[in-house]
């Protein structure tokens, strides 16, 4: 039977109770507004560890832009229901004062991420991201955790907190979940309407036709070129970003040769709503 939890030293209680039975936990942290990339989360934990931890929390602390955390979709109700039906273990919904009682003083710095893609475009993003992860960590202590791979540069940031902490903690990054359309799940999508929806499929298909021009032989600089003029020609699409990247590292590439293995990144703004999209491929 699943547990709603809305306070620290309730979860920590149970967390206490759960460990002292030397069992596995595994934790997918949310910021609600569920959809089946969530879902396909504690799906996977379920199989792999014994109890499973989902948190619901919008963290204040990872928005640079005000407006954005204002407009994020909030469904709590509907969410919880989606995770007892999941036959989630333990459902933490705090509030911003049960997790901030005071202000955070430590800052995070990432290096060359804060300054790249995501980090470029949001600045003080992932000292947010990084302050309520190793929070999360530090309350459930899981044995693993899971992440969509739509958030892949915020998967790079929380692999370097665990490597660099020496964490003991296994990462698992999952495929994104996708519409019919090829459109990534996101909790943002709530805010579209369902003509915006399909224009947003654009950001997909442009990934897609680099994808396979890179495949094919294609030159870094020419197949950059025709996506972002794919992606630029789309009427009510805004692109922030297009680029092509190591893997591993995020950082740009020169040039592609055989066996790179490459992200592809991209992220544009529709009818005031931003959304972010990627593609992992190997030359």
């Amino acid at each position: 039977m699943s547990q709603i939890i809305r306070s620290v030293s309730d979860l920590k209680n149970e967390i206490y109770k759960v460990k002292a039975a030397n069992t596995s936990i595994g934790l997918v942290p949310t910021m609600g507004a569920l959809h089946q990339g969530h879902l396909s989360l504690v799906q996977m934990s379920k199989k792999h560890y014994d109890v499973t931890v989902a948190t619901i929390f919008v963290n204040p602390a990872q928005f640079n832009n005000k407006e954005d955390l204002l407009k994020y979709p909030k469904t709590e109700a509907s969410d919880i229901k989606m995770l007892i039906s999941m036959g989630c273990d333990i459902i933490f919904v705090p509030t911003a004062a049960e997790i901030y009682g005071e202000e955070p003083l430590v800052k995070l710095n990432f290096g060359y991420l804060e300054n790249i893609l995501e980090g470029k475009h949001r600045p003080g993003h992932f000292n947010g991201v990084g302050l309520i992860v190793m929070k999360f960590f530090g309350l459930v202590q899981p044995t693993g955790a899971y992440f969509g791979q739509k958030d892949l540069q915020q998967f790079r940031v929380i692999s370097t907190l665990v490597r660099d902490f020496d964490l003991s903690i296994n990462l698992h990054l999952a495929p994104i979940i996708r519409e019919v359309s090829g459109l990534a799940m996101s909790s943002r999508n709530l805010k579209l309407s369902k003509t915006d929806q399909k224009k947003a499929a654009a950001i997909y298909a442009s990934l897609e036709l680099a994808k396979n021009q890179l495949l094919s032989g294609g030159k870094k600089e020419v197949v950059l070129k025709n996506a972002i003029n794919h992606l630029s020609s789309k009427s009510g699409l805004k692109l922030e970003y297009f680029e092509i990247v190591d893997a591993e590292t995020l950082k740009e590439k020169t040039t592609v040769n055989e066996g790179d293995r490459l992200a592809l990144c991209a992220a544009a703004i529709i009818a005031g709503v931003r959304l972010i999209d990627n593609i992992i491929i190997e030359l």
